[in-house]
């Protein structure tokens, strides 16, 4: 670790796990917990669940689960370290200066060399552009798109040339090593022509994080070449889906709002028009990550994508991902022009600003897009599409916002209020028996393997004895340490058994803070949030603990009896370990 157990133990008791996670998402509560849908996955009915007794998550749909530390991980992509400094104000703490690992010195300096070599690439391409010799082709394309001296130093765009391993040498004259070129994803290797840039007879568009550190970037051929457009590949500080291109100068905008686009030369010309809140997401669909970021910055977001079939399709998808953030969307019309760009070359900021004024409401937009796929003069569609309309409505939770719009939508149809209301009932109902039923097909209830159910088993006695202290000196004889079956589970089990012998009560919290993995904080989480459904009287409870205690001791002995040898010895121990399980299955548990 970069810092010590005690830092880390006062900043994470320093910190109230309820408070912190109420800056990234919305929790209500709800008897002594607070819940939310989860953030790691798509859902309507909350499953996502904050203990602050014992200041840990879990989602009972996903699995997701962990400490206040494990969430900044997961939900802002951050290092264990960075978690604790983010942490370490808020808890009132001041951190000491890093203890620094060989590990953690390596992967910094492999972060900090990626960032570099991309940096520098972005340079090469950048003065290619402005070479008269080289850079012609590249610059005459955006000159035609009419972009000034100014937007293109401002976005730092350049020109990879027909050569594509002129940038390869440059690099290596920089001092980079082949492998660092390969990693950043400029370039490719294979035995027979060695390596290869990624880029070449392309506009280069870097892409940045929210700092201005290029992370990877996006190349337009010139001429009629395929892909039109090719992205840096995913590397260990790019990723498509968490990043917005235009996001670093947007979040700077001072305005109350987002432009969602799709293209980067959408974002730009509008940028260059003074719409500097423009961003569009990396090559692929929009994404709940990239509807976080902008959530955290505005709940107002105009879409302006393509007007054309594809374009619309995209909006559509969108709107539902915005809404599930609870980010209030609005649709802009761009025809008779296909895109931003295009209108801006055509009708100018002030145009686009009264476009924006007039900009459709998502729901309504879904509507009247909806009603294109009917043929609302033959009853029998125009019920279909009063029904499409009623699913709409029922996406909605707000119940003001909802029945504003049910009026809205069945006075424009002359539908009658109260039928439309009666549909959208139904397909309320049926929209969340949809959704539990997929729900279970996920998680449950489900054909659950010998290797799941022995971890079940592990994780329901430790949440028991968590729940009911009391019972350890009932169990103590019979569990040790060693009972558990992965040395995850056997690490926490040391760590909670000491605490239950020198009479602690065990920190779920403190225990997941030993794991800088958040996959391991999640599993480790497990042990401590397992669910027992029906299990409402007392003994019930004590029969579950009592065969659970013996399904455990079960398992490791059979696993022992795999590896055990066949002396006298070994066949005497396993003798007394069988009579020993013998007796262990008339434990009575007392609670």
């Amino acid at each position: 670790m970069y810092y010590s157990d005690d830092i880390i133990d006062q900043i994470r008791t320093g910190c109230d796990i309820v408070s912190v996670l109420s800056r990234f998402i919305s929790l209500k509560k709800k008897g002594s917990n607070y819940v939310c849908c989860c953030p790691f996955h798509n859902e309507k009915t909350p499953s996502f669940s904050v203990n602050p007794a014992r200041q840990i998550y879990k989602c009972f749909g996903c699995g997701e689960g962990g400490s206040v530390i494990t969430f900044l991980q997961k939900y802002e992509n951050m290092t264990f370290p960075e978690a604790i400094e983010y942490l370490a104000p808020i808890a009132g703490v001041e951190l000491p200066q890093r203890e620094n690992t060989e590990e953690s010195r390596q992967w910094a300096n492999r972060k900090a060399r990626l960032y570099e070599v991309n940096k520098e690439a972005a340079n090469f391409y950048y003065r290619v552009l402005w070479s008269e010799k080289y850079g012609e082709t590249g610059m005459r394309y955006l000159k035609k798109r009419e972009l000034s001296d100014e937007t293109i130093k401002h976005f730092g765009l350049g020109y990879a040339p027909t050569d594509g391993n002129a940038v390869i040498i440059y690099l290596r004259k920089k001092g980079f090593t082949d492998a660092e070129i390969i990693d950043s994803g400029l370039a490719t290797f294979s035995e027979r022509d060695g390596l290869n840039s990624k880029f070449w007879n392309r506009v280069m568009f870097p892409i940045t994080d929210d700092k201005g550190k290029v992370l990877g970037f996006g190349g337009r051929v010139m001429g009629d070449g395929e892909p039109k457009y090719l992205n840096s590949p995913e590397t260990d500080i790019f990723n498509k889906r968490k990043n917005l291109y235009g996001f670093q100068f947007a979040k700077s905008s001072r305005k109350s709002r987002f432009i969602l686009c799709e293209g980067y030369m959408d974002v730009i010309s509008l940028h260059q028009a003074g719409f500097t809140e423009a961003v569009a997401s990396l090559g692929t669909a929009f994404t709940s990550e990239q509807a976080r970021i902008l959530q955290r910055y505005s709940p107002n977001v105009f879409l302006s994508y393509d007007s054309d079939t594809a374009g619309t399709k995209a909006a559509m998808r969108a709107i539902e991902i915005l809404r599930q953030y609870k980010v209030t969307g609005r649709v802009i019309n761009m025809k008779p022009y296909k895109d931003p760009d295009e209108f801006i070359k055509n009708l100018g900021a002030e145009e686009f600003e009264k476009r924006m004024e007039n900009a459709e409401d998502a729901l309504l937009f879904q509507v009247h897009t909806t009603e294109k796929n009917y043929n609302t003069k033959d009853y029998a569609e125009k019920t279909k599409f009063h029904h499409d309309i009623a699913k709409f409505l029922a996406q909605m939770e707000d119940p003001l916002e909802r029945d504003n719009y049910l009026a809205a939508v069945s006075q424009e149809y002359g539908i009658d209020k109260e039928h439309l209301k009666e549909a959208v009932g139904k397909a309320a109902l049926a929209l969340a028996d949809r959704q539990e039923t997929e729900e279970l097909r996920r998680t449950g209830p489900k054909k659950v393997g010998k290797d799941e159910k022995i971890l079940q088993n592990e994780q329901f006695i430790l949440t028991f004895l968590l729940d009911e202290p009391g019972l350890f000196a009932q169990i103590e004889p019979y569990l040790t340490v060693e009972d558990f079956s992965t040395e995850l589970y056997k690490d926490v089990a040391a760590r909670f058994f000491e605490d239950m012998k020198n009479n602690r009560t065990p920190d779920p919290a403190k225990i997941m803070s030993y794991y800088e993995d958040p996959d391991d904080q999640s599993r480790v989480c497990a042990l401590f949030t397992a669910q027992i459904q029906d299990l409402s009287g007392k003994e019930e409870k004590e029969k579950a603990v009592a065969e659970i205690l013996y399904k455990i001791k079960k398992n490791s002995f059979e696993l022992r009896e795999k590896n055990r040898g066949s002396s006298l010895e070994d066949i005497k121990q396993s003798l007394e370990e069988k009579q020993a399980l013998e007796e262990l299955k008339k434990i009575k548990i007392r609670l």
